[in-house]
């Protein structure tokens, strides 16, 4: 771990220099607070051993000015002075453990042992958080499709770098899998992976969502959050849906990425998190840069390095395996014994576009699951869920209603909501809900 050591005594900071850097951690040194709290907003630290008497001043008070500036920190106060009364006080002031001085190098080790234990829990509940949404089978990402091969060669040698990503591809094709795959292969993988969906909150509950928020900041603020940008400190943020991002927080993440500070809001003092950012779209991020919905300055950080998914229907020799790796999980989850696909069943999947591509392909399988009576999926049971590839295209001989029905239907298809495909139409939900409804 990276450790700072806050003693105003010279020979204390060398001895337990020598003895934390001997176990192998990152340290250090200040001398005062005014010092600490530089070094604190310089860098990231994961532990800091703060004397209880600084000079003149108190560690308590010290201790509260460190919690502010980075509030994910485990503050281990270590004082000649020990006594119940002080422990019980900087505990409640948020210390996460206590030494006394002169402290032996297992006691040190043993509340190290304790703070790395607790940091593995807290990464471990944020990554369990982001995948309750996402449940699915187990991911593989081996692929017969040259252009995949290529895509997935790129993302783990990126994988290995601190570079930011953009992930782009149509919605569906699996750029959240692919982001948690190269965080995996990463050397930030014992750190969590946390997912924000940019278009599935208003601007100000996006922002505190993102950078927290203090206590009264906002109707409905009855507490301090610190936000997905410090649960995800030390390990990966990934920002689906990027294109959505509201201009107004675009500039405050702009700043994450080039200073790695942000400020929470209804908070003035900057804070800092080391975290390495994974972005997705389904949009073209240079149309809409060019009409003044996204920054290029902003792009240009993002693209660093940029992937794009190819949809499933650019992947035909993929689908069989895919659809059955679909199938034994759906399967095992409903309790149904089903085992395969009927050759004609397997063709049908083959030939229909799959415009809703993997997320598509789940709720089709889902489905046949439930309403097939044998033990393979037939073509009849997926007969209602895929329908031949529409030969409507613009400019033909075909009336505005066929081309309008067609467009909704591969809208819906394309989007997670209606109220998405309402957005994207241009109309009001209510008014799609009826055309579904008609068509």
């Amino acid at each position: 771990m990276r450790i700072l050591i806050v003693d105003d005594e010279k020979n204390i900071r060398r001895t337990l220099t020598l003895a934390l850097e001997s176990m192998d951690h990152e340290i250090g040194c200040a001398s005062n607070s005014a010092l600490a709290l530089a070094e604190l907003k310089a860098r990231s630290y994961d532990v800091v051993l703060l004397d209880l008497r600084l000079s003149q001043e108190s560690g308590l008070d010290v201790l509260e000015e460190i919690l502010r500036v980075a509030p994910q920190i485990a503050v281990v106060m270590v004082t000649a002075y020990a006594s119940v009364e002080t422990a019980v006080e900087a505990m409640r002031r948020g210390a996460f453990d206590y030494l006394p001085k002169p402290c032996t190098p297992d006691q040190v080790r043993q509340v190290l042992a304790r703070v790395e234990k607790t940091r593995k829990l807290e990464r471990r509940v944020a990554e369990l958080e982001s995948r309750l949404s996402t449940e699915g089978p187990e991911v593989d990402l081996t692929s017969q499709s040259t252009a995949m091969q290529k895509v997935l060669d790129v993302a783990f040698k990126a994988a290995d770098s601190e570079a930011t990503v953009l992930v782009l591809g149509e919605s569906g094709t699996g750029k959240s899998v692919l982001a948690r795959a190269m965080h995996q292969r990463s050397p930030r993988r014992a750190g969590a992976f946390v997912t924000v969906s940019c278009p599935s909150l208003s601007r100000e509950l996006l922002e505190s969502e993102l950078f927290g928020h203090v206590k009264g900041s906002f109707t409905g603020a009855h507490a301090d959050t610190l936000g997905k940008v410090a649960a995800a400190d030390g390990g990966t943020l990934f920002l689906d849906e990027i294109g959505e991002l509201p201009v107004e927080i675009q500039a405050k993440l702009l700043r994450l990425l080039q200073e790695r500070e942000y400020e929470r809001v209804g908070e003035t003092k900057p804070r800092r998190a080391n975290v390495r950012v994974i972005s997705a779209t389904n949009r073209d991020l240079t149309q809409a840069v060019a009409e003044g919905k996204f920054r290029e300055d902003l792009f240009y950080r993002l693209n660093v390095i940029s992937l794009r998914l190819p949809p499933l229907r650019e992947r035909v020799n993929d689908i069989e395996r895919i659809a059955l790796t679909h199938l034994g999980f759906l399967a095992g989850h409903s309790g149904k014994s089903v085992h395969g696909f009927s050759p004609a069943a397997l063709e049908a999947m083959r030939q229909y576009p799959w415009p809703g591509n993997l997320r598509e392909m789940r709720n089709v399988i889902e489905r046949a699951v439930i309403l097939c009576s044998g033990e393979s999926i037939e073509a009849e049971d997926l007969v209602d869920s895929i329908q031949p590839a529409s030969e409507i295209r613009l400019g033909g001989k075909f009336a505005l209603e066929e081309i309008e029905t067609e467009h909704i239907r591969r809208v819906v298809a394309n989007t997670r909501t209606l109220d998405e495909a309402a957005v994207v139409l241009g109309i009001d939900p209510a008014t799609l809900y009826r055309k579904r409804k008609k068509l």
